[in-house]
């Protein structure tokens, strides 16, 4: 039998509060691939280096959450601005992160746009704009971006290397968009609603809306949101579940051979969980 991966990742270091109550390494125990705000919605210096601290001691695997420079809307407005400003804004946060990162040895494996910059990715220019920021700091790294979506297609036509991203508590539209979050049912709260959502698509790529239609959900990473309530129990139950299932959940790899590797579990070499 085919043994079957799956990479479970959160976007984190987005508050100090939540570092300092230990919110956020709670949440860590359960996952694989950490996002690490930079600098545009959320975090700073201070926030980044203890992040990744905080992955380097749990074995987790961490990239880059930039977004568009937009603290007072956390990063969930889309800003008019142009693909080179986009371009620039997400070198200089993901250039920072990578150099606080290699101060502590370590290696940054993927990139994931936050909010409303992962959601206009989906417009070719921005997705290239993206693209070449990350080309120009590591064409190696990994796009993570919403199964299904163009985005990834977008990023393959330039050369890099992509990762479908399901997400396990957060609610789908007929058309694959996700549940507007102002709108009810956006967020699934309890740990057993997200569970099984999880394993729907980490088993059978798929997810079911709330009115009981079937959408594809082609996805190698499984996204748990560090600001949804209960989100450390919902990844403890994602994670149990998944593993009852028989899937192996895993960290996202590079393809980059020379890469240091993250000590642990055999990694995929491709970029792309197996």
């Amino acid at each position: 039998m085919t043994e079957r991966y799956i990479d479970l990742n959160a976007d984190l270091g987005e508050s100090p509060e939540a570092l300092a109550s230990g919110a956020d390494l709670e949440l860590m125990r359960f996952i694989t691939s950490a996002n690490i705000a930079c600098g545009g919605h959320a975090g700073d210096d201070s926030t980044m280096q203890q992040t990744l601290r905080a992955a380097q001691d749990c074995d987790v695997a961490v990239g880059a959450h930039p977004s568009y420079r937009d603290r007072a809307n956390f990063g969930r407005i889309v800003m008019s601005i142009s693909p080179q400003e986009i371009e620039a804004t997400v070198r200089d946060q993901i250039s920072r992160l990578t150099e606080i990162a290699e101060g502590l040895g370590m290696h940054l494996i993927h990139v994931k746009p936050h909010g409303a910059l992962y959601h206009a990715a989906r417009d070719r220019q921005i997705a290239e704009a993206i693209g070449s920021a990350v080309i120009s700091i590591d064409r190696h790294l990994v796009m993570v971006g919403q199964a299904g979506s163009p985005t990834l297609s977008h990023w393959r036509a330039i050369g890099l290397e992509t990762a479908g991203e399901g997400f396990a508590d957060r609610a789908y539209e007929r058309d694959g968009t996700l549940r507007n979050r102002n709108l009810a049912g956006a967020l699934l709260h309890t740990p057993e609603e997200a569970a099984q959502q999880a394993l729907e698509i980490a088993l059978h790529r798929r997810a079911i809306t709330q009115d009981g239609y079937e959408i594809p959900v082609p996805a190698e990473t499984l996204c748990i949101h560090s600001d949804t309530p209960n989100a450390s129990a919902i990844a403890q139950e994602v994670r149990s579940r998944l593993n009852q299932a028989g899937l192996r959940v895993v960290r996202l790899a590079r393809r980059k051979p020379s890469i240091q590797p993250i000590e642990g579990p055999p990694q995929p070499q491709s970029g792309r969980l197996p």
